[in-house]
């Protein structure tokens, strides 16, 4: 396990975020193992949920960048 998030792309962070909750889902580990699985596993959350916005912001940027092109675009023709 990871001591670190912030250098964890999305894909590692949700793969250790499953086995994190599978083991939790089990309940074969000691209450303060699972208390640190846990609180590993908000940490997680918290990552993958900023790494989504970022990415969520970029494609708000790249969707409006291009409505801005296609709007501005005097010779288009759609027909």
């Amino acid at each position: 396990m990871t001591s670190s998030t912030d250098t964890l792309s999305f894909e590692d962070a949700l793969r250790e975020l499953v086995s994190i909750v599978e083991k939790l889902e089990a309940g074969q580990l000691p209450l303060n193992e699972n208390i640190t699985l846990y609180e590993r596993g908000q940490k997680l959350t918290t990552h993958c949920n900023q790494l989504l916005d970022n990415a969520e912001v970029q494609v708000r940027t790249i969707t409006d960048n291009d409505s801005t092109d296609i709007t501005n675009d005097t010779d288009l023709k759609l027909f």
